[in-house]
């Protein structure tokens, strides 16, 4: 219990498992109950009225369930459960940014909320990422020069709005430091995109698929074959 609870630092090593040599914090196994009135994600952003518990058996988290609001009452939830066999996290935050910003491939991001579901078992993660209603202010190259044949997309470019996307969601897997994205689409008013791949140990990254300008695709997109 408390006042003020700073986990940026926490939360990066989440993001990055890979990354991250195995915690030992305690020999025994323990439960901790939180009730914290404002926690720190990073230095621009605050949830407050943390509530929820975390359960460690043999230094892995067994359980844990915890939920707390951003301002004007918009929610957070994260969750995880591990039974030994299979371990299912989720994540959904009203606002993805805090998330979404510390992955340096990804530049100007604003708005969106983040929905992550995930399982692993045998030492392989199947995840799914969804992020709704987003602005991305820096792309390629390529893509700012689609959306030139959409007015919406020069109309986003002149305001320095960014572009904007309506849907975004990713199926991928990670097997120690290699991720499979299996499909990864977003589709906005200006410009939509198929994309599958692989990124390996942050380094090596190879994506293929379909960018199009369009005002009307919606999630169909999925049936569109890629074409390398």
């Amino acid at each position: 219990t408390g006042d003020r609870f700073n986990i940026t630092y926490i939360i990066d090593e989440l993001l990055n498992p890979n990354d991250r040599k195995k915690l030992k914090l305690f020999s025994n196994d323990f439960k901790i109950l939180f009730d914290v009135e404002n926690v720190y994600l990073d230095k621009d952003n605050t949830i407050s009225n943390l509530v929820g518990f975390l359960s460690l058996n043999k230094n892995e988290i067994s359980e844990l369930n915890l939920e707390s609001i951003f301002s004007n009452n918009q929610n957070i939830k994260f969750t995880i459960k591990n039974n030994g066999n299979e371990k299912v996290t989720t994540l959904y935050s009203y606002r993805a940014k805090p998330f979404v910003d510390r992955y340096k491939f990804i530049k100007g991001f604003e708005e969106g909320d983040l929905n992550f579901y995930s399982v692993k078992k045998n030492n392989i993660t199947n995840s799914t990422l969804k992020i709704d209603n987003f602005k991305i202010q820096e792309i390629p190259v390529l893509a700012k020069l689609l959306t030139l044949a959409s007015l919406q997309g020069i109309a986003d470019l002149l305001t320095g709005e960014g572009i904007r996307f309506t849907d975004f969601e990713m199926k991928f897997s990670n097997n120690n430091e290699l991720m499979r994205i299996e499909e990864l689409y977003a589709i906005g008013p200006a410009i939509s995109l198929l994309m599958e791949g692989y990124i390996e140990s942050d380094d090596l990254v190879s994506l293929r698929g379909t960018m199009v300008p369009a005002t009307t695709i919606n999630r169909t997109i999925s049936s569109i074959p890629l074409l390398g």
